[in-house]
């Protein structure tokens, strides 16, 4: 049933797409810029747009009660199935995330610079802890 509904649903909302796509404005012609009010005068001064007018508004009904038909269909799998049920985690031993355990101590190596005869030695501007 719900891919049934599912399928009226998309399809439907293709055609509302199509349709306002198709329907042209209140003002889409030149005589109704100049002032003319009944411009489509060919199909009368309202003009073929009461027909699509009414599609329109019969599809945006149908998807309307497809979109709370498949809430209803999902509401009931979701009350069938129990919710959401909550997560037992055993607690044999301790986790720690990796980011929060000490990382082993290794000696740094030592820093060489190349030392010119015109600067003082590197050892003198830093600080060394003895």
């Amino acid at each position: 049933m719900y891919q049934f509904t599912l399928f009226i649903h998309v399809m439907t909302a293709a055609f509302i797409i199509l349709l306002v796509l198709i329907q042209k404005g209140k003002g889409a012609t030149m005589g109704a810029a100049f002032g003319s009010g009944a411009s489509q005068t060919v199909f009368g001064s309202r003009g073929s747009g009461s027909l699509l007018f009414r599609v329109t508004m019969s599809c945006i009904t149908i998807f309307f009660i497809t979109s709370i038909g498949l809430n209803y269909i999902a509401t009931q799998a979701y009350k069938g199935s129990g919710g959401l049920q909550p997560v037992r985690v055993p607690l044999s031993a301790p986790v720690v995330p990796r980011s929060m355990q000490k990382a082993p101590l290794v000696p740094a190596a030592p820093v060489t610079a190349p030392v010119s005869s015109q600067s003082a030695p590197l050892t003198d501007k830093i600080p060394v802890k003895k």
